[in-house]
């Protein structure tokens, strides 16, 4: 069973809150799920935004079924399925002819596994209203990584969770990246927002053990638009030791869920 039909499968056999958020370029299902109480805090948590990064999306399934102590939170455990299969089961989980030979010209090969991008070449966590464009890494032309699309929101996929955190004004997001253990938080927050921000992200720290750290480089990500566009604290963590190598397999997952499984709980009492 690949990412996205244990994704799938654990969707249909949920009986909590749930919707269909979106299609990604493929037309698969991106899923969301909801635990907790419909009380404050709220928050959006998203995972596999990256291609290789898939393995969060597993960590996102012991989350849910985990729960959320206080308030509660949308899981979107695999926000980039079609980029998820293709960077585990290659060029022919692409089912159109075009962007099956898009991704392989620009790939240079059939070895997907540090494919970042969804199935149009798009870096989704470029490819959002915050800055677009002017990221360090950010490139101009479909890419395996780094890829900021013709234009912000271009990619059906960070278009679905855009429209998803509008509908449900979260007080926080989350998004769960590999590799480092190391948390980021900053992004040009005025000093009062500043202060709030970091605050909530010690809490994550503290939780996890993983270090914080600011990005002064970043932009055009979903935490960069959420921390200026909505105005909320937004988190990216980078969950697995940065000792291992890309793409963290389903090995890495024991102590990637031994850190983070109560991190959202953490957070949401520190509200």
């Amino acid at each position: 069973m690949n990412v996205y039909e244990q994704v799938s499968a654990f969707y249909d056999r949920y009986r909590g809150e749930k919707k269909i958020i979106g299609t990604s370029e493929e037309g698969r299902n991106i899923y969301a799920l909801f635990a907790g109480e419909q009380s404050y805090p709220i928050g959006i948590c998203q995972y596999a935004m990256h291609a290789r990064e898939w393995v969060t999306a597993l960590l996102a399934l012991e989350q849910i079924a985990r729960g959320v102590a206080c308030g509660g939170a949308w899981f979107v455990p695999l926000v980039n399925p079609d980029g998820a299969l293709l960077c585990t089961e290659g060029a022919d989980s692409v089912s159109c002819d075009w962007r099956r030979e898009l991704v392989l010209r620009v790939n240079g090969g059939e070895d997907f596994s540090l494919w970042k991008a969804n199935a149009a070449a798009v870096d989704l966590n470029v490819n959002f209203d915050a800055r677009w464009g002017t990221g360090k890494g950010n490139v101009t032309r479909p890419a395996p990584a780094g890829y900021v699309g013709t234009k912000p929101f271009c990619a059906r996929e960070s278009r679905a969770l855009k429209h998803f955190t509008y509908a449900v004004c979260p007080q926080y997001t989350v998004s769960y990246h590999t590799k480092g253990e190391e948390i980021y938080w900053r992004f040009h927050q005025p000093f009062f927002h500043a202060a709030r921000d970091r605050r909530l992200a010690a809490i994550l720290a503290e939780s996890t053990g993983y270090a914080l750290c600011e990005t002064p480089d970043s932009a055009g990500g979903y935490k960069d638009w959420c921390v200026e566009r909505m105005k909320i604290p937004a988190f990216t963590v980078e969950a697995g030791s940065d000792k291992l190598s890309h793409p963290l397999g389903r090995e890495s997952l024991p102590a990637i869920i031994e850190r983070n499984l109560g991190a959202i709980s953490a957070l949401s009492e520190g509200f």
